[in-house]
């Protein structure tokens, strides 16, 4: 306990914002019902007045009315086409950090962020944990498949004296075998977290393992959080019997996080003093109420799901809602056995603004193609210069293939990455 305490002093004095932040969230939470949609509902008028009185993109949407309603719908073509535009004045789109997300919409994106945005995100993080029963101080264990946030400056790649005192640690999940998954089922049993959060693919699949090869987990465990992709009935299911305590399904996004996180009674809450959430045929519109460096208003991100009426019996005041069937992705088949999660074919096409759309397919061993809906065909050395990643990353060999159009999934999702074998 004591050593606790003192990692949480210290990661404190570390990460002050964040606590701030977390401590702002937590007031929030108490709040009643509709003194929390008061709140959301000023929270976003005032996030339309900053965005057309300071941002240019704004200034012509909004022409000159802070109506949210008449707003247009923000779509990810529009962010690509506007990027600059939609920063706030004062600050410079040549010196401001890019951050990507391919976007399990298959669409390439860039956005721009700061050091508030992201600790403003950690703090929601942890304000999710804690429904829970986690608090500051007890063990985390990531497996995170995309590689931009598990190397150095990512959102889990600190070094290791801060992951000490943060109490977090990370373990690069880009790729699954058999010898990966015996190691990481060992790490846990050694390592003794209270929460494994990660992708609900490489929780699966790790869930499988422990499962089949008999194996204990240690009784710290009391919850695993999924996010990043749909999680599935089966797949919860397994994992609550593999880890033995409940899983908790995430929802957020890169570009807007903290969207949504599922209480101990198995619904999702909309985190109302984070975003404004609508379902417009279910088709969900996310604004950020937060985000005074990149606003985005009514922004379409591709997935899918509905707002639900009544309360939880849990006692939170936010909002319910229900994911439908988006993000469902494959692991494609490397030449010597290993299953490549999505993120690793995702992160080659980061900055490629004039792809308007791409897929991924494997039809068959030793081989993946890449469908692309671009305006021009790809530079002859960018496109060998993709080649060549994707034999030195996993051993295929890679088709180019021009398109007109990429078809959408019967849950009206577009998926970036299809195994076929």
């Amino acid at each position: 306990m004591v050593a606790a305490a003192l990692k949480v002093w210290l990661h404190r004095r570390q990460r002050p914002q964040r606590y701030a932040f977390l401590k702002d969230l937590l007031a929030t939470q108490a709040l009643s019902r509709e003194a929390l949609l008061r709140k959301q509902r000023a929270d976003r008028d005032a996030i339309v007045r900053f965005a057309r009185d300071n941002t240019g993109y704004y200034a012509q949407r909004c022409a000159g009315s802070d109506d949210f309603d008449a707003l247009p719908i923000l779509r990810k073509e529009d962010v690509v086409a506007h990027l600059p535009a939609m920063l706030a004045r004062g600050h410079d789109p040549r010196t401001t950090p890019i951050g990507y997300t391919g976007g399990s919409t298959g669409k390439p994106l860039a956005f721009f962020y700061d050091e508030t945005k992201h600790e403003l995100m950690r703090a929601g993080m942890m304000r999710s944990y804690m429904l829970s029963g986690w608090r500051p101080g007890r063990k985390i264990l990531n497996f995170w498949g995309a590689r931009q946030d598990t190397a150095s400056g990512g959102v889990f790649g600190n070094s290791g004296w801060d992951d000490f005192i943060a109490a977090e640690k990370t373990l690069p999940a880009h790729e699954i075998d058999a010898a990966k998954l015996h190691g990481w089922a060992d790490f846990i049993r050694r390592y003794r977290p209270t929460l494994l959060q990660g992708y609900a693919s490489i929780l699966a699949a790790l869930a499988r393992f422990v499962l089949d090869e008999k194996l204990s987990m240690p009784a710290s465990l009391i919850g695993v959080y999924s996010t990043a992709e749909v999680l599935t009935a089966a797949q919860r299911e397994t994992m609550e019997r593999a880890f033995g305590c409940k899983v908790f399904n995430q929802y957020g996004s890169r570009e807007i996080p903290n969207i949504a996180c599922e209480c101990r009674h198995g619904n999702m809450h909309v985190w109302t003093d984070m975003v404004w959430l609508e379902a417009l045929d279910g088709q969900l519109l996310v604004t950020a109420l937060t985000n005074r460096l990149m606003p985005m208003l009514r922004y379409a991100n591709g997935d899918c799901g509905d707002l639900l009426e009544g309360a939880c019996g849990c006692g939170l005041p936010f909002p319910l809602m229900a994911m439908g069937l988006c993000r469902q992705n494959d692991l494609i088949l490397a030449p010597d056995g290993r299953r490549l999660h999505p993120s690793l074919f995702n992160r080659l096409l980061y900055g490629m603004t004039g792809v308007a759309q791409y897929r991924f397919v494997q039809d068959q061993p030793g081989w993946i193609v890449l469908n692309l809906l671009a305006a021009a065909p790809l530079e002859p050395a960018v496109a060998e210069g993709l080649r060549q990643a994707v034999r030195d990353a996993t051993g295929l060999r890679l088709e180019l293939a021009y398109v007109d159009a990429l078809e959408r999934t019967t849950s009206g999702k577009h998926r970036f990455v299809i195994s076929r074998l």
